[in-house]
């Protein structure tokens, strides 16, 4: 009989770590039972993955399956040959992928009082098939005292150190090619195109007509990359908390740690110290008004990752006051005060645009025949028309704001010819209408405002509309 193939789990047959993604859809799931881990923890780590097993439900189905190790295990199956998962993930979710995939024969795994990992899963097989008397598949540095007592040692995408180690060593073969964490990977983890929302620090600056500033404008710089370290922070922690909700989604489900090109550890190793850099550099460089306005940014994106997502209508609310925040800090950053114009018309503008995120995810929903509420949200595809009926309205209120504001005497002291400024008007109007168009047509994709910045006609409109403001002002 041929010697059993063994088969590691978590980054060997699937590209993610069980263990923390439950961790993070249970700190999503049960907030106020944040510290529940850590008595878990106290009383020995299968407690913890017992517990969190019980309490999270995984859809092994849509787990970030590495495909060259299921095409390995079918073709060794087709031999015969038996095939075993061992893994330290918990039985409850090793028998789900076992069913799921229906290439195993046995399945060994986390349960009870037994963490079956490193040695402990050494003793396990070698007690089972007997010293030499099996082939294991492995990534990580669990796994070198399993191969030490394996006949033969497949590596999968291994971690440095452990390739380091084995590099050499007879009876060492690799699946697949390595997998790397590139530059690429990481400004997609990071959303560095998303930084473009960023710009609108500088609106204040731009709207109080200090274009010669040289302090403001460096000022105006640097509070635009704290703000965007805070960002990016933000957005890791967010993929990390929403890595099974993005599975579920046409596009989403391609980020970095829901489909496991980059590892979970690798975004909890980063998200904290770019959190940590933003706040430091914020308190020590810029003007408390700024910090004070970054610290009610990261608390709204964290109570919209935990809570507000999922609540119809507050969900739009927050989107559209995190534009906001943007517009706050970059007035108290350069100790301008923003006035009741700006934050009304970035109120209606902001929650337009909110609107039409939402609307392109559910349409989506839509034409992929779902008409169930949607996963991590509040709102059922039928739910569309209410919503372009409400962010049609809320984008002409902004139109309506700015009309306002052209008769303010404020506006009259800034511009030498303020009634030109009743031409971008229209201007808005068409860009307004046709994003809402285009979004009914299905050709607005996620986020509306990286649609705006990458849509020619968009772009257009936006240097018109400069242009008419700069008009305003000769």
């Amino acid at each position: 009989m041929s010697k059993p193939l063994v088969v590691d789990l978590d980054g060997t047959l699937i590209k993610t770590d069980l263990l923390y993604q439950s961790l993070f859809s249970y700190v999503k799931r049960y907030p106020l039972t944040l510290f529940s881990p850590f008595v878990w923890l106290s009383r020995g780590k299968s407690r913890l993955k017992e517990e969190l097993a019980r309490h999270i439900d995984i859809d092994v189905s849509v787990l970030p399956y590495n495909q060259t190790v299921l095409e390995f295990i079918k073709a060794e199956r087709s031999k015969n040959r038996p095939i075993i998962l061992a893994t330290a993930s918990h039985r409850i979710h090793a028998d789900r992928i076992a069913q799921h995939l229906r290439v195993f024969d046995e399945v060994m795994a986390t349960e009870g009082q037994v963490n079956l990992s490193a040695a402990t899963k050494r003793d396990c097989l070698v007690s089972a098939y007997g010293r030499n008397g099996y082939d294991y598949i492995g990534n990580s540095q669990a796994d070198m005292v399993v191969w030490e007592s394996a006949e033969k040692a497949y590596l999968v995408n291994p971690e440095p150190a452990v390739e380091r180690r084995m590099s050499g060593k007879p009876g060492v073969e690799r699946i697949g090619a390595p997998v790397p964490h590139g530059i690429r990977l990481w400004q997609r983890a990071l959303r560095t195109h998303q930084w473009l929302k960023n710009v609108l620090l500088f609106v204040p600056l731009i709207a109080a007509h200090r274009f010669g500033d040289l302090q403001a404008i460096l000022t105006g710089l640097l509070a635009f990359m704290l703000f965007s370290l805070c960002a990016s922070s933000v957005y890791i922690l967010n993929d990390l908390m929403d890595m099974e909700d993005d599975r579920h989604h046409r596009t989403k489900r391609t980020r970095p740690f829901a489909s496991g090109d980059l590892p979970i550890k690798a975004g909890i190793a980063a998200f904290l110290p770019l959190l940590l850099v933003s706040f430091s550099l914020s308190w020590l460089l810029m003007p408390w008004r700024f910090t004070m306005v970054l610290g009610v940014y990261y608390a709204l994106t964290l109570m919209y990752s935990f809570v507000l997502k999922k609540i119809i209508v507050s969900d739009i609310i927050i989107l559209s006051l995190l534009y906001t925040t943007r517009i706050l800090a970059g007035a108290y950053a350069c100790d301008l005060l923003p006035t009741y114009w700006m934050l009304a018309f970035s109120m209606f503008i902001f929650l337009s645009l909110a609107l039409v995120k939402r609307y392109s995810e559910l349409r989506d929903a839509r034409e992929n025949g779902r008409n169930t509420q949607t996963k991590g949200r509040g709102y059922y595809p039928s739910d569309l028309e209410m919503i372009a009926a409400l962010g049609a309205a809320s984008g002409y209120l902004s139109v309506m704001v700015m009309a306002l504001y052209i008769q303010d005497p404020e506006t009259v002291r800034l511009y030498n010819n303020p009634k030109i400024i009743w031409l971008a008007c229209p201007v808005l109007l068409f860009w307004i209408t046709r994003v809402w168009l285009l979004a009914h047509r299905g050709a607005v994709h996620d986020d509306p405002v990286i649609f705006a910045v990458t849509d020619k006609a968009s772009i257009v409109a936006g240097a018109v509309f400069g242009l008419i403001f700069v008009t305003a002002a000769m």
